[in-house]
């Protein structure tokens, strides 16, 4: 994520320093891109914005989760593509309506909250003691913690990933690392960190009321926080319950643990060569927070970009398409 970035940073500095005599330079599409992108803002942003429905050209949603989608290569966007729709419209419906996995029916089929056995919102208030570590008494007393399916499963996915990485890459790396490691001498570049004035926390999360408070948020507000609802109901897993209430012998989800088996022997199964499997696991990754509005529209950016003009305008994609990705990131 950060190489991606940097090297949004480096075209940007490119587009505007280089020397270029072509009549559409770099510097001046970007900047007629910017332009055209602050004027293209108001539409999804003031204009419309309850009007979005299954696909939305806001790069706000389309590269908030997943970064640029004109980086990232076609084939790796064929793998996302996959794996994304295997999970979400095949997986996901049979294991919520079909099966009713984990008793699925009594909890929404998307979402990263953590709920009672009864389906209401579970109370982390009441399980916190004055030492900010978990209130067993008052654990018990609500009772285990249960998730959506859908949550379950992006865990389940999200073990097959880190297994199926870890195998990928000695499968078809291990060579090159060992011979890698039989250098003695590495080279290292030395960056010089950077001081930024970082504004206050309390400011920024009391300039909004109620901000982050989906139930007390007015219909389509912007400030639900999805990312961090998602990361504070993944801290509560693993930090104040832990893992060993959730996915170990005293969870209701350690079916979950069988993905890190799969995953481990996925990849060193001969597929076809531009099948990733890391990268078709873990395509949901990202969800939750990430929507399926997020997923359509960064695969259709990608598709519009780094298929058809790379295909049939491939000197406009090599000129601007990486310029195009730095302005829209600006």
């Amino acid at each position: 994520m950060n190489n991606l970035f940097n090297t949004n940073e480096l075209l940007v500095l490119r587009a505007l320093h280089e020397k270029d005599d072509h009549p559409l330079s770099r510097a001046k599409f970007f900047f007629i891109a910017l332009v055209c992108s602050f004027l293209w803002y108001v539409v999804p942003g003031y204009l419309f914005m309850g009007v979005l429905g299954a696909l939305t050209l806001d790069w706000t949603a389309v590269a908030s989760f997943l970064s640029s989608p004109l980086i990232s290569p076609f084939f790796a966007i064929v793998n996302v593509f996959v794996g994304y729709a295997l999970i979400v419209y095949v997986v996901i419906p049979i294991s919520y309506w079909g099966l009713n996995v984990y008793n699925a029916n009594r909890f929404p089929i998307f979402s990263s909250h953590l709920f009672t056995a009864q389906g209401q919102k579970y109370n982390i208030s009441a399980i916190v003691d004055n030492h900010f570590e978990l209130n067993v008494a008052e654990y018990e007393k609500q009772g285990r913690i249960h998730l959506s399916m859908f949550f379950a499963l992006t865990y389940g996915f999200g073990f097959a990933t880190i297994a199926s990485t870890l195998t990928h890459v000695v499968c078809f790396y291990g060579r090159y690392i060992a011979y890698r490691f039989g250098f003695k001498k590495f080279n290292v570049i030395h960056m010089m960190l950077r001081h930024f004035t970082v504004a206050l926390a309390w400011w920024l999360l009391n300039s909004i009321k109620e901000i982050c408070h989906d139930d007390f948020l007015p219909a389509n507000s912007p400030w639900t926080c999805p990312g961090d609802r998602a990361f504070f109901d993944a801290s509560v897993i693993w930090g104040l319950v832990g893992p060993k209430c959730i996915f170990g012998s005293q969870g209701k989800y350690s079916a979950m643990n069988w993905f890190l088996l799969g995953g481990a022997l996925g990849p060193a199964i001969s597929w076809i060569s531009l099948i990733n499997l890391p990268v078709l696991l873990g395509a949901t990754g990202m969800m939750p927070p990430a929507t399926p509005l997020n997923y359509n529209a960064w695969i259709f950016v990608e598709k519009i970009f780094n298929f058809f003009i790379f295909r049939y305008r491939k000197k406009w994609w090599q000129r601007y398409n990486y310029v195009l990705s730095a302005q829209c990131h600006a």
